[in-house]
């Protein structure tokens, strides 16, 4: 489960992929399988979370590693590229790797 406080530990990688509105819930399905069948096996992998626009025309990736290197040797291995590959195929992707700078929450909360 993702945990969201100020710092750049653990570092975040927002991934933002533009796709088909026939094509979403297989990019979806993509990436949920790359995360539970290998990705998140990876030594420092922390958390992520999958979201689809309500419009059809993007799915966004929220995820924790422990630092860029752990992210980057995840990209390199053989067992996550088939996933990543395919939806290639049908999105384009924009990665970005973040710190956070602050955290806000409800009143209500």
């Amino acid at each position: 489960m993702p945990s969201i406080s100020k710092g750049n530990r653990p570092m975040t990688v927002i991934n933002v992929f533009t796709v088909a509105p026939d094509r979403q819930m297989r990019l979806v399905d993509l990436l949920t399988r790359a995360t539970e069948s290998s990705v998140r096996h990876v030594p420092g992998f922390v958390a992520a979370a999958l979201h689809r626009s309500l419009d059809g025309t993007k799915v966004t990736m929220y995820a924790q590693w422990r630092s860029l290197e752990d992210y980057e040797q995840m990209r390199s291995r053989p067992d996550t590229s088939p996933f990543l590959a395919e939806a290639m195929t049908i999105a384009t992707f924009e990665p970005g790797l973040y710190e956070v700078v602050e955290v806000f929450a409800s009143d209500e909360a």
